[in-house]
């Protein structure tokens, strides 16, 4: 967990404002605790992220939301398939290969 400024000073090239900014439009998430603006582990690496693509890869302020989303889905359908694959290894051996099966079949 990383408040605000902590944040901001361990980023060379975030901007205090940039990172507001995004708050504002839900690119980042924050968490108020004892009325301090603090950020979790995945949200300090997603501030990475949206840092790298901006002032690296001069990815566009109007751009960064759809490529954030677009992110979130593929991490969201990356879970979701982790998740079937662990429920398909729970199953008897004979389900497992009969599933396999159908998947060779396509």
């Amino acid at each position: 967990m990383m408040d605000l400024d902590q944040l901001v000073d361990s980023l060379d090239d975030l901007r205090r404002e940039d990172l507001e900014a995004w708050m504002r439009n839900a690119l980042v998430a924050a968490d108020e605790a004892s009325g301090k603006t603090v950020f979790s582990d995945m949200e300090c690496a997603r501030v990475q992220l949206i840092c790298t693509l901006h002032y690296d890869m001069d990815v566009e302020v109007e751009t960064l939301p759809v490529i954030m989303d677009l992110i979130d889905q593929l991490h969201e359908a990356r879970h979701r398939l982790n998740t079937l694959s662990h429920a398909i290894m729970r199953q008897d051996e004979d389900i497992r290969s009969r599933i396999l099966a159908g998947l060779q079949d396509k």
